[in-house]
């Protein structure tokens, strides 16, 4: 494990017992595609009392060079891939390349991508890249029809009931055929993972991958545990979407697998039902509560809300984050 260098903005290597940070990060997805300058939106981040930026995956090059201006007053902590939006991309987006592509030639391109993301990040002086790995391929028209989407339109049939026997019987078709598809891709990730360790060395930085929020989500708890398991170092890590684990929750996708690692990070964000709404925290249904111990613990925490959140909301969730954190935290094993 590691702990935060905060003279250089970078890592060093720690042991089990985690250093309280309970600094706090703001998203630049938040109004990056709504404030054109970096400095505007760093302003606006301090001006809330944030300690940290994430640079989300719709910052620009524009932008990047403003929140390079502005390291003096406000520091970035973690770059959201793929971050800048590359020149090739109409817009951002977290999954325009994908590591766990079955296709070799689609894997060989975000491998690069991904490359430059971390010494992007490293410039920026931040010490972890936050990554959707990409998503199994639900191809076949027999996946297409137990795919995430499927399965939600099932679920909202149920009326939300998991033990409904009819979403019952589907769930276990298409968690049999995630399994499937998973351990065929499992093997060829890893090997990626390989050949990016090096520039993670080189360069100080953590390359964390987010907990997904749909059933072909690569990786899932199980296989996250698996990677850990293969890469023993802190390098290479999980990162904990709040918003995105209620979903799988929800509709009976999250596997109780324990990592060895606490998580790089994670987004505080909240859902309502079924889908990745991204309010702010306290607008939804997400128990926060139960998750303060593992904030106090992880390296970045980083306040996630969607571009279609108010300054009112963002303030209110703030507040909310406040209160639940400062009530005490239940138990969250650092060790396990």
């Amino acid at each position: 494990m590691r702990q935060i260098d905060e003279q250089r903005g970078g890592a060093v290597p720690y042991g089990r017992q985690a250093v309280k940070l309970m600094k706090t990060s703001l998203s630049t997805n938040w109004c990056a595609r709504r404030v054109e300058s970096g400095e505007e939106i760093a302003d606006k981040a301090i001006e809330l009392g944030f300690d940290e930026l994430e640079l989300g995956f719709h910052t620009t090059v524009f932008q990047a060079k403003g929140f390079k201006r502005r390291l003096g007053e406000i520091p970035v902590g973690s770059v959201h891939a793929f971050c800048p939006v590359p020149v090739s991309a109409p817009q951002g987006y977290p999954e325009l390349y994908s590591l766990a592509s079955p296709d070799a030639d689609a894997r060989a391109i975000a491998r690069v991508h991904v490359k430059k993301n971390i010494e992007f990040a490293a410039s920026m002086g931040a010490d972890t890249v936050v990554l959707h790995a990409g998503r199994v391929p639900f191809s076949s028209f027999f996946s297409r029809s137990l795919d995430s989407q499927f399965l939600s339109e099932a679920l909202r049939e149920a009326e939300g009931d998991l033990e409904n026997r009819a979403y019952a019987k589907v769930l276990a078709k298409a968690k049999k055929r995630r399994d499937a598809l998973g351990t065929k891709i499992l093997d060829v990730f890893m090997k990626e993972i390989e050949a990016i360790v090096p520039v993670l060395e080189k360069n100080g930085i953590t390359l964390a991958f987010e907990n997904l929020p749909y059933l072909e989500g690569f990786p899932d708890e199980a296989e996250m545990a698996e990677i850990e398991k293969r890469f023993d170092t802190p390098l290479v890590a999980s990162w904990f979407d709040t918003g995105h684990d209620r979903v799988r929750a929800v509709h009976g996708w999250k596997k109780d697998a324990a990592l060895s690692r606490i998580p790089a990070g994670m987004h505080l964000n909240d859902v309502e039902k079924y889908n990745d709404d991204h309010f702010a925290p306290g607008g939804g249904k997400v128990d926060f509560a139960s998750l303060s111990g593992m904030a106090e613990k992880v390296r970045h925490v980083v306040f996630e809300p969607g571009q279609h959140v108010s300054e009112r909301e963002l303030v209110a969730g703030i507040e909310f984050w406040k209160k639940i954190s400062s009530q005490g935290s239940k138990t969250f094993d650092s060790a396990r």
